[in-house]
């Protein structure tokens, strides 16, 4: 049964209701419509997905808490379990980026930051996952931090990179959610002709 108004705290701005609104009528049911409002809700919620979060989508997309949480933690791309900071960088941990040093990639750059796998610095400006494939072997070994790839990597251009989001006024998690909405936004016919 999908949540009562009077019994949430409602974050959507005008401009996500507007958003879904407009993603219903690209989806035949409400149901088909959970991941991209998963999308704006976790650019809503600064990128993470609250139990307040999964709580809304359910309410507005007329579905049960129980079921949008299923949806939101099967799929990776979704920051369920811990809020991933400002920056999730996701070190490519398979096997091209493995044989070319992806787990010195992933020490170096836990050292520098004071954290393991899954964890956020304390000042909540990075996080550090682990990942399957990127699918961009001939970088390897390669990162992911928001939308963009950045490899092959080695310590000076890790600590670049980390000086570069550090100067970064906007959270790449969350700017990633909002172009994802905004590609599904696009009028269905225009799809088709993106090259």
């Amino acid at each position: 049964m999908p949540p009562r108004a009077e019994d949430l705290t409602l974050q959507f701005s005008d401009q996500a209701i507007s958003e879904l609104e407009a993603l219903k009528t690209h989806y035949p049911t409400l149901k088909s419509c959970i991941l991209p409002a998963l999308w704006i809700a976790q650019r809503e919620y600064g990128g993470f997905l609250s139990e307040e979060a999964i709580s809304e989508v359910a309410f507005r997309l007329k579905r049960s808490p129980a079921e949008v949480q299923g949806v939101a933690t099967f799929y990776t791309m979704y920051n369920t379990e811990h809020k991933p900071g400002k920056h999730k960088i996701e070190v490519c941990t398979c096997l091209s980026c493995h044989f070319n040093g992806a787990f010195r990639v992933r020490d170096y750059i836990s050292e520098k930051l004071g954290i393991k796998n899954l964890e956020t610095t304390e000042d909540g400006m990075f996080m550090l996952e682990e990942v399957e494939c990127l699918n961009a072997c001939n970088r390897a070994p390669v990162v992911q931090v928001g939308d963009q790839y950045y490899g092959p990597l080695d310590e000076k251009s890790i600590d670049a990179l980390l000086e570069k989001l550090r100067n970064t006024d906007e959270s790449t998690v969350t700017q990633m959610a909002d172009q994802i909405v905004q590609v599904q936004l696009m009028a269905p016919e225009r799809i088709g002709t993106i090259q």
